[in-house]
């Protein structure tokens, strides 16, 4: 009796880092470097919510108020620190912000931020909706940034990571270039879609505040030294192959004055390695790699 086939998403199929084409970053690196500020908005006491403090009373004004702290400082701060460095972020942006906070959304176009798309609201979620609801979703979310910004996202990145079975096919058919949400390479991988080319771009479920500040409960510290350990392990493994490392956070997270410090000793080991790197946006990566990665879906 023959094993039984293992079921499979089949949204990209296996390939080997050592078996692909090699080529350098625009500036002749290897590896290239970006930074992601999520930027968010809640509905107060309705759909989902990060909380720090699970089960407070209601109305949970506590954890509001912790989350409010991120587009009323916190992204302030971190813009502040990243433009010392010279590093021109990638915010993950809830459109709810251009009503709600706007002057987040100037101080991030002063710094030289790509806005990629993030939803309307991070109370929201994909997960579950229809095709036709959330393609509309998906149209709204476009429409708006085009607007403000005068031209399209290249990027989405979905609210809390999720997901529904039409929505890569409904990115690519909308006319993003490329998805942020998923950790299965060091390269940016073709995406395989009924509706055209999307490309994943590595996203750091790791290197990324919300899942281990608050979800494992590591410290600001430790997240620090994951991010200087995972940078000098991929600079050393930049020097034969294209290499994406990033490192996502969250204003009301890592815009706390405490961890903002311990996060700023990280930024510094990497700027101070500036010139073996590409310290880049996301989608100036994608521009790149596109035309040098293999021809068709894996």
């Amino acid at each position: 009796m023959s094993a039984p086939a293992l079921v499979t998403h089949g949204r990209y199929s296996s390939s080997s880092i050592k078996d692909r084409p090699t080529y350098r970053w625009p500036n002749g690196t290897g590896l290239a470097v970006y930074i992601a500020v999520g930027v968010e908005e809640y509905s107060f006491g309705e759909g989902l919510a990060e909380d720090l403090f699970p089960g407070a009373s209601k109305p949970d004004l506590v954890n509001a108020s912790w989350r409010d702290y991120g587009n009323r400082v916190g992204a302030f701060r971190l813009f502040e620190r990243l433009a010392s460095f010279g590093i021109k972020p990638a915010v993950l942006l809830n459109t709810a912000v251009y009503d709600h906070a706007p002057a987040v959304i100037t101080a991030a176009r002063e710094i030289g931020a790509e806005f990629l798309a993030h939803g309307i609201s991070n109370s929201h979620t994909l997960a579950g909706m229809n095709p036709q609801d959330e393609a509309a979703y998906l149209r709204a979310v476009v429409e708006r940034i085009t607007r403000e910004e005068g031209a399209p996202p290249a990027g989405w990145s979905s609210p809390w990571l999720a997901h529904s079975p039409a929505t890569l096919d409904l990115l690519a058919a909308e006319g993003f270039k490329y998805v942020a949400d998923f950790r299965m390479d060091d390269q940016p991988v073709w995406l395989n879609t009924q509706t055209g080319r999307l490309m994943s771009m590595p996203y750091a479920l790791e290197l990324n505040d919300s899942t281990t500040i608050i979800g494992r409960q590591a410290s600001a510290r430790d997240f620090a030294e994951m991010i200087i350990d995972e940078f000098d392990e991929m600079l050393e493994a930049s020097t034969t192959q294209p290499l994406v490392m990033s490192v996502v956070v969250h204003s009301f997270i890592s815009g706390q004055p405490f961890r903002l410090r311990a996060l700023t000793r990280a930024l510094e080991h990497i700027a101070a390695r500036h010139e073996q790197i590409w310290l880049t946006r996301p989608g100036d990566i994608a521009g790149w790699a596109e035309e040098r990665m293999e021809p068709v879906a894996r």
